[in-house]
């Protein structure tokens, strides 16, 4: 299966080596007929510790580095 890559923004980079990024969907409702706004925070890895807040990034699923962390920044 191949991993899934999503587009967000760098909402935290307080940890070492890790990233909050947040990515937002957009979608119609199914009965309001609205486009609707929805935000999901992931925490990536970062491990040069390259990427500050507001920085737009692409992350890539990855086998489980942390508790938290599924995800890992690619280069940009």
């Amino acid at each position: 299966m191949p991993k899934r890559i999503l587009q967000g923004t760098v909402t935290s980079a307080a940890n070492e080596q890790t990233v909050t990024v947040s990515v937002e969907r957009r979608f119609t409702h199914p009965v309001l007929k609205k486009t609707i706004r929805k935000s999901k925070k992931y925490r990536a890895h970062d491990a040069e510790n390259a990427f500050k807040v507001g920085d737009t990034v692409r992350i890539q699923e990855c086998a489980p580095i942390s508790k938290t962390k599924r995800w890992e920044v690619i280069a940009e």
